[in-house]
């Protein structure tokens, strides 16, 4: 066993520890913004929220967070606040079942008379459901918190028809913490791991089939698993306490100008359009994709065309610019941005625009990512005044806006 981190130095262990499951991508959650886990609500990680919970309980000793091989700095990030010398960072596995198995494995040497694993993208654990499950547990027994099921329940046949009502008698909609006597559990998930059994759901069902009696108790409806892109923003809107919400929503501006050379073709928006002259500049001189790219790069001050792909370096000479601006997208979306829209204003005597516009927002939409719809290219002219309205170069001037998590800092 590799230990990857660890916060402070190892102190004697409680009654009761806890293995937090925190290794999962979150694509239900959408896949552009970063593992579930690590999405901000009320300014924070949502798994700094759910280590809070435990780290605050008086009842609780070391914990053990699973997390992704490809996450240890996300997670140190998430547990900075936190200057504590109870929680302990290992690598997970390819499944929850087999992150808590390791999990488990981690706390051998401190040897807990009890433990509570818990789903990680559970933030509104709170210390009475933390008690009532501790309470529940004894050398023989484990403790499930769960909420009896209110809604009709339904099975589908294979068509999408329903087959059956099921009776909802006794019924409970599982929750974590679930609470185990350490050893028992820990030698279930090790012989459901010798003998292959990967597929259980949760740990109440490993300690089943084990022979391990689990005790239903009392779960709490705010206790909810944060799955889907919605589920984040109800729980940092309910954490926001009623305060007026100032989304984090940026504006970003770029201008570009090009002038006239002898050629056959312009290159507009990703798009080859047949004309007496060329225009000339950086790479393929798409004017309108290097004030699209300033734009992006304006949003999270990542500096401008110039500071990523230098017009002094002959790399460049007469390369596409849509690596440019799929580039300033990607350091968009790596900083956490949703582009919420692109507008894009030519301005040029000629070529005409207008038979060609359909095709340019096909490009652009597959270079951001992004719905035609939310994507606009318009054009006018000079009204023959500058040197634009002589047509000797093409301007573009380009508009993104893009919403990053949290809120405007006060």
């Amino acid at each position: 066993m590799r230990f990857l981190m660890h916060i402070g130095s190892r102190t004697e262990a409680a009654d009761t520890a806890v293995v937090i499951v925190a290794a999962g991508r979150g694509e239900r959650a959408g896949k552009t913004d970063g593992p579930k886990q690590y999405r901000t609500i009320g300014g924070r990680p949502v798994v700094a929220h759910t280590l809070e919970a435990f780290l605050s309980h008086p009842r609780v000793g070391m914990i053990v967070v699973a997390i992704h091989p490809d996450d240890d700095e996300l997670f140190r990030a998430a547990a900075t606040d936190f200057a504590q010398d109870r929680v302990l960072a290992i690598h997970g596995g390819a499944t929850r079942q087999e992150s808590t198995r390791l999990g488990l494995l981690a706390l051998r040497d401190s040897a807990p008379a009890s433990v509570l694993i818990h789903d990680g993208v559970r933030p509104f654990v709170d210390a009475g459901l933390i008690d009532r499950t501790i309470d529940a547990i004894d050398a023989r027994q484990g403790a499930l918190p769960a909420m009896q099921v209110a809604e009709t329940l339904k099975r589908m046949d294979r068509d999408g028809n329903v087959s059956e009502t099921v009776a909802r008698a006794g019924l409970h909609a599982a929750q974590t913490p679930q609470g185990f006597p350490y050893w028992p559990i820990l030698a279930a998930h090790e012989k459901a791991f010798q003998l292959g059994k990967l597929d259980f759901t949760d740990d109440a069902a490993v300690a089943e089939w084990a022979n391990i009696p689990v005790r239903i108790v009392t779960g709490s409806p705010d206790n909810v698993k944060l799955t889907w892109a919605r589920d984040l923003v109800v729980a940092d809107q309910r954490l926001a306490g009623g305060r007026p919400a100032f989304p984090d929503v940026r504006t970003g501006n770029g201008y570009d100008v090009h002038g006239f050379e002898p050629g056959d073709h312009v290159t507009l928006c990703g798009i080859k359009i047949a004309h007496g002259k060329k225009l000339s500049g950086h790479s393929d001189a798409d004017v309108a994709l290097h004030a699209l790219t300033d734009a992006l790069l304006a949003t999270c001050g990542a500096g401008d065309i110039g500071t990523h792909f230098p017009p002094s370096d002959p790399k460049w000479k007469g390369a596409t610019s849509r690596i440019f601006v799929e580039h300033a997208a990607a350091i968009v979306r790596a900083a956490g941005g949703r582009i919420a829209n692109a507008d894009i204003t030519l301005i040029c005597e000629a070529p005409r625009v207008g038979p060609h516009r359909e095709q340019m927002v096909e490009a652009l939409a597959d270079m951001l990512a992004m719905q035609p719809g939310r994507i606009s290219v318009k054009a006018t002219t000079n009204e023959k005044l500058g040197f634009i309205g002589r047509e000797e170069g093409i301007a573009a001037i380009a508009t993104v806006s893009v919403v990053f998590p949290g809120e405007i800092p006060e």
